[in-house]
């Protein structure tokens, strides 16, 4: 009983010590999506979500891909990892039933979501669990982290009260995200245009797969062969191989908020 009554806190404390940056809880009631399926679609008897989030790495700064999608990839793992620990304290400690939402795929492929629909909304949990305000860029800016930060989310049927929202007006609309935009996805306020977005972010993409092959499928033997030596189907094929790969961090990285408190921090 009196483990329950302090749930909130030893819930904070063993993700701080796991490594992760932050956390907030959001009972369910407070998430809102304007596209994401409801919550108890996924989990019928779901109350609270717990968010946590995840400084991501300098590597996003590199001018070489690789570098800069090998750091992502490397947060994503330690996420995965966190949620797994996290989902496990949640049902040995409390009884409750506990349900992992990874930060990217897997995610439902189909003409409806386009595969750009989340099955939760990570940006509106970790608004709705107080861990920051929506940006010029749609992105979640942290009060701390700036906008270099990820998220992950546990659903589960304890019951938690939410945390208090961030009040603090954190994007200083410079603008700078929307002209740092090669794909100009950021033009119209409010609104990412998410096929300018993957076209430039994940060109070697579910998108350009499908033109590969049909044209392929077209081709007369010597264009086949003269095609699957070229470079874009080696990119793809390693996209493929270890999972989708971002060749754009601009939003990210060129916003110039928390960047100062951050690197404050690390020197302290």
């Amino acid at each position: 009983m009196e483990r329950r009554k302090n749930m909130k806190k030893s819930i904070k404390e063993f993700a701080l010590n796991l490594g992760m940056d932050d956390v907030g809880v959001a009972a369910a009631a407070d998430y809102q999506s304007p596209r994401s399926p409801k919550l108890d679609t996924i989990f019928p008897g779901v109350k609270s979500i717990v968010v946590m989030a995840y400084k991501e790495p300098s590597s996003c700064e590199s001018s070489n891909m690789q570098i800069a999608m090998s750091g992502r990839m490397d947060v994503m793992e330690f996420s995965r990892s966190c949620n797994y620990r996290m989902s496990r304290f949640l049902e040995r400690e409390f009884g409750g039933t506990a349900m992992a939402t990874p930060a990217s795929y897997p995610m439902e492929m189909s003409m409806e979501t386009m595969g750009a629909i989340g099955d939760v909304s990570l940006r509106h949990a970790a608004i709705a669990a107080g861990l920051g305000v929506m940006g010029r860029h749609n992105l979640v800016i942290h009060p701390k982290l700036g906008t270099r930060v990820i998220f992950t989310a546990i659903l589960t049927d304890l019951e938690i009260a939410s945390d208090s929202p961030c009040t603090e007006e954190l994007c200083i609309h410079c603008d700078v995200c929307v002209e740092q935009c090669p794909a100009g996805a950021l033009d119209e306020e409010n609104r990412t245009d998410v096929g300018k977005c993957l076209r430039s972010s994940q060109p070697y993409g579910i998108g350009n797969s499908i033109r590969f092959w049909s044209k392929f499928a077209d081709g007369t033997p010597e264009e086949k062969k003269k095609m699957v030596k070229s470079v874009d189907f080696w990119r793809m094929y390693q996209a493929g191989f270890i999972g989708f790969q971002y060749f754009c961090w601009n939003c990210m990285k060129s916003c110039p908020v928390g960047q100062k408190q951050e690197k404050a921090s690390t020197q302290e």
